[in-house]
């Protein structure tokens, strides 16, 4: 039988009832969790305050001084409030580098837990977290959840009624239960106040919960944090050539996250790891499948979740995990997997270990993860990869993708003349063209090398005042020199190291020796 899940609410009325001293909340959302930690101790028969540099105590009706701003002093007020309290302290985590004041709330822990007859507890409120190394083993960490379902319901019906009545007949999601279930899922991911929000811009922009709106909206708030983007893809699943195997496992795996899925006992999947040669279609193929299982596709800029700032970096990685899983189901795209990670060994010496910090909290999340974030990593060089994050478990499946075989990149011309139909009034049809003998004169092509040399024939047609033919492609080709050829031995390399430990994404078709990948160029000396 499955967990359930704890909830944030849940978890800090626990440490409150365990009487944890120290509690630190992580959350851009002071007016939320403040009012949680109220409702939390109300039912503990705690008194509720809030400190802040600006404003003071708000004690609601004790004795503490208003007017007490330096967060030392404050500290000790604390120590010394005679009265079962629960205590939050907003925007804390600056003064968290002052040695006195570490060693005041280290204090004020012990103090909590042996000295006082009154139980007390600090919670610290921030947006980030950040902890001196001597506070870890004295506080409990808290990520609050962004809003669920159930909440952004909520918050959908309170902005449906606050539209006067005269205006709520122009409004679908009135009669229309299942657009209101379609507005729930786009706000996922956000908070609170950013659904009230966007949901009112909804509202003047068309007078209604469009969709699109707030699909938008979600996108540049995703965005700001500069760490992932809501990809919008346009590629087609058809836009796919080739790659046989790895498209057959992904299309049994469409309904995967389904409720049906569940009950019959299928396991959520993980994701998967593609290695191999560039420009063959990784990218492209984590494009599609967002197309085919019509999920957010969200992309993690690895270079961009490390910070110079102590701890920034591995808040990043947590808030960009906490974000994917908050729109679930979605799928989470790793591009270049390798030039992230690939300095772990070395963390120690060259960042204090900032870089396998923040790889162990994700190698974690990958093998422990319950939620429905469906995870695509790509990677080109297999070697700067760290061996931990091939091991079993971490992915269902890791595929080698090998460069096009006579048959894919014959289907790749096809696919390629009619993404030219879709942009072009020039209608070309792509069986008057002789796909097989093109795929023939690109021996070692990859698909993004056939797709180049297609352009630079269109390019070459449109100057000459004609249309695009396979003897143009087959000139444009033959001035090209391909990876197959400037890469050929640390290819070969890569393809030694996946015949046995990786599974290939198509059933390749033999074309001649492998150290001779392009016979029809003359090799300069």
């Amino acid at each position: 039988m499955q967990k359930t899940k704890i909830t944030s609410p849940q978890e800090i009325e626990d440490l409150v009832r365990a009487a944890y001293p120290l509690i630190y909340v992580i959350s851009p959302e002071e007016d939320r969790v403040e009012a949680t930690l109220r409702e939390v101790s109300g039912r503990r028969k705690r008194r509720f305050v809030t400190w802040s540099i600006t404003e003071g105590f708000d004690d609601e009706g004790s004795n503490l001084p208003k007017d007490v701003r330096d967060p030392v002093r404050a500290l000790e007020n604390v120590d010394r409030f005679e009265d079962n309290a629960l205590f939050v302290f907003r925007d804390f985590h600056p003064y968290l580098t002052d040695p006195t004041i570490v060693r005041r709330l280290r204090d004020l822990c012990r103090s909590f837990a042996t000295r006082s007859r009154y139980k007390k507890h600090m919670v610290l409120l921030s947006p980030v977290f950040k902890a001196p190394m001597e506070l870890e083993k004295d506080m409990a960490v808290v990520d609050f959840d962004l809003p669920a379902r159930e909440e952004i319901l909520e918050i959908v019906q309170a902005t449906l009624d606050s539209v006067p009545m005269k205006d709520r007949a122009n409004i679908h999601l009135v009669r229309d239960t299942e657009l209101k279930e379609r507005v729930v899922e786009a706000a996922l991911g956000l908070t609170a106040n950013e659904i009230r929000s966007v949901l009112s811009k909804s509202l003047v922009r068309t007078r209604d919960f469009d969709i699109e709106t707030i699909l938008d909206e979600k996108k540049h708030i995703i965005r700001k944090s500069g760490i992932l983007e809501f990809f919008e893809s346009r590629e087609q699943w058809n836009d796919v050539g080739g790659l046989d195997v790895l498209k057959d496992w992904l299309k049994k795996r469409h309904m995967a996250f389904t409720q049906r899925a569940r009950e019959f006992g299928l396991p959520i999947p993980k994701g998967i790891l593609m290695i191999g040669v560039p420009g063959c279609g990784k990218s492209l193929t984590a494009k599609a499948v967002s197309s085919l299982w019509q999920m957010p596709l969200l992309r993690l800029d690895v270079g961009k979740v490390f910070s110079s700032l102590v701890g920034s970096s591995e808040e990043n990685i947590r808030r960009a995990i906490g974000t994917a899983e908050a729109v679930a189901p979605s799928i989470l795209w790793l591009d270049e997997l390798e030039k992230g990670f690939s300095g772990t060994k070395s963390s120690g010496e060259s960042d204090a270990g900032t870089t396998a910090r923040v790889f162990a909290s994700f190698i974690t999340w990958l093998q422990e993860k319950q939620s429905q974030v469906f995870v695509i990593a790509t990677a080109n060089d297999v070697t700067m990869l760290p061996p931990e994050l091939l091991r079993k478990g971490r992915f269902d499946e890791i595929f080698f993708v090998d460069l096009p075989d006579p048959a894919e990149r014959s289907e790749i011309v096809r696919i390629q003349i009619e993404k030219l139909n879709r942009r072009s009034t020039v209608n070309r049809d792509p069986d008057a063209f002789d796909a097989e003998a093109i795929a023939a004169g690109m021996q070692g092509f990859s698909g993004s090398e056939i797709e180049q040399s297609i352009i630079s024939a269109l390019y070459d047609a449109f100057d000459e005042e004609a249309d695009l033919d396979a003897d143009r492609i087959l000139r444009s080709a033959s001035e090209m020199i391909p990876l197959a050829y400037t890469m050929k031995e640390n290819i070969d390399a890569m393809r030694e190291w996946a015949s046995t430990r990786a599974r290939r994404a198509s059933v390749r078709e033999e074309e001649g020796p492998r150290d001779e990948p392009l016979q029809r160029l003359e090799i300069p000396e």
